[in-house]
């Protein structure tokens, strides 16, 4: 497995008597700025009955975060003001009133931003808790491969994009958590996978670390004859993590009957004001293809099939996957800002100090 990038910070540790926690603010306008996060140290109460104290070590940061920090009907209620930031998890129980979760046990869950999280396992609308087992990988791996991004990639692509060997795959985000495993799965399927991604140092990781056949540079003079020379007979299957501009330019090099895959579109995510919808529609009428969105949570009964599946392949070496990783929670606000400049290269994740 690769090392991961690490990107060094620390701040000092507080006493485990007292929690620090990051709470939402204010609702960002575009880009979410330092002033939509309030920090805050509190007391740690006495656990109740059925409840497990988790210290978090590592946090999951992805683009559908700042999709929850609006005020809007979506397929999951938004975080509210003055509420600790959503986020995924993995840590170590350090206090358990649980008879199913005992001291040592790492864990991870929707734990939140914060440096320790008081959880109910039995309580689903939280998160819930679920033990991980660290000798089988890497904590990090359990926020990318093993975690959301993996079960994302795995039913995204097989169940929504349904591809077939010796078809072409095209993947946007290339580099990034989903797309990266994405492109893999694909290529294990006996697929002919393209990537999109942003520069060269990415578009080469994507060729030469995660085995895609050719990447597209969305920053190339034109895009439009670089996509076409990449996929010279047509694209069978997009898996789209980006949308606007880069989703309207592959729906004119779709095939008869083409899957079109919509996981994200961080592209759009902080746009001000209406936000673009693809102009090329009339592709999928043409090519009597199809474009269908997707929410991984609604896999949630078989990411056990998922998960056996992902660390099969990479026990046999034939996945891997790069995490680029944060030190400290006080870089929240600017790690989080990362996904959507393109600075980070693979799964971004925040180091618990």
């Amino acid at each position: 497995m690769n090392q991961p990038v690490t990107r060094s910070d620390p701040h000092p540790s507080q006493h485990e008597a007292t929690n620090r926690r990051v709470l939402l603010a204010a609702r960002p306008t575009g880009l979410p700025g330092d002033d939509c996060w309030r920090f805050e140290d509190v007391a740690l109460a006495p656990l109740a009955d059925g409840q497990v104290r988790v210290r978090n070590r590592l946090l999951s940061l992805d683009p559908a975060m700042r999709g929850w920090m609006n005020e809007q009907r979506s397929y999951i209620a938004p975080v509210g003001i003055g509420e600790v930031m959503r986020a995924g998890a993995v840590g170590e129980v350090v206090a358990s009133r649980h008879p199913g979760f005992a001291v040592g046990t790492w864990v991870s869950g929707a734990l939140g931003v914060q440096r320790v999280a008081t959880v109910d396992p039995a309580d689903r609308a939280s998160g819930g808790l679920t033990a991980i087992d660290p000798a089988l990988a890497p904590p990090e791996k359990w926020l990318n491969p093993l975690g959301m991004p993996g079960m994302t990639a795995y039913f995204g692509l097989l169940d929504v994009g349904r591809p077939e060997a010796g078809q072409t795959v095209v993947v946007s985000g290339a580099a990034g958590a989903v797309g990266q495993l994405v492109g893999q799965i694909a290529r294990l399927h006996g697929c002919r996978v393209v990537g999109i991604a942003g520069g060269a140092a990415k578009c080469a990781l994507a060729r030469d670390v995660f085995g895609f056949d050719a990447c597209v540079d969305y920053r190339a003079p034109d895009l439009k004859a670089a996509l076409k020379a990449a996929c010279p007979d047509g694209v069978d299957v997009y898996f789209d993590n980006v949308g606007g501009e880069i989703l309207d330019l592959v729906l004119t090099r779709l095939r008869r009957r083409a899957r079109v895959v919509l996981c994200g579109a961080i592209s759009q995510y902080n746009t001000e004001g209406q936000v673009r919808g693809p102009a090329n529609y009339l592709s999928l009428l043409v090519n009597r293809a199809r474009m269908e969105g997707f929410v991984v949570f609604d896999y949630a009964a078989r990411y056990p099939q998922a998960a056996a599946a992902m660390a099969g392949w990479m026990k046999a070496g034939q996945l891997t996957s790069r995490e680029d990783i944060v030190d400290g929670l006080d870089r929240f606000p600017e790690a989080l800002r990362m996904l959507f400049s393109g600075a980070n290269v693979g799964k971004l994740v925040l180091r618990v100090d």
